[in-house]
């Protein structure tokens, strides 16, 4: 298998999560337009747990599960959900408490809150799906 494997497998769960996440935002804020979605991490999906899930995958289907750069890549995964749910989000969470205590006449900055586990799950989903769909496609080439 080709080493370009990994990285379009990888490239292609996180480029399909941020179309989701452009979509799920778009749909949500109704503002279709927006560049914003690409450039800011939370929310629905999580794409680093896609992007880290896909790369997992890919290593996972191509030098087994039993190999070490497999068990590195799913230790990587899971340090990114966890962080995603946890870290990032207690302090998102904190950003709008300090909003809230600093409230003036003007727009607040944007505070990244961090991924709800669904969110995180999505992403894990993604990164799955796209990852088993570049190898089977490039297994049969």
């Amino acid at each position: 298998m080709p080493f370009s494997i990994y990285l379009i497998a990888t490239i292609s769960a996180w480029f399909v999560a941020q179309i989701i996440k452009y979509v799920y935002a778009s749909i949500k804020s109704g503002y279709w337009f927006s560049t914003l979605p690409f450039f800011r991490s939370g929310n629905m999906p999580s794409v680093h747990t896609a992007t880290t899930v896909g790369l997992a995958t890919v290593i996972g289907l191509v030098d087994g599960p039993n190999s070490a750069v497999f068990a590195i890549a799913l230790l990587l995964m899971a340090i990114v959900a966890y962080d995603a749910m946890g870290v990032r989000r207690a302090s998102g969470e904190q950003g709008l408490a300090l909003h809230k205590l600093l409230k003036t006449g003007t727009l607040p900055p944007y505070q990244s809150l961090g991924h709800k586990p669904i969110e995180v799950a999505v992403g894990a989903g993604i990164g799955l799906i796209t990852s088993l769909t570049v190898v089977f496609i490039t297994a049969n080439v």
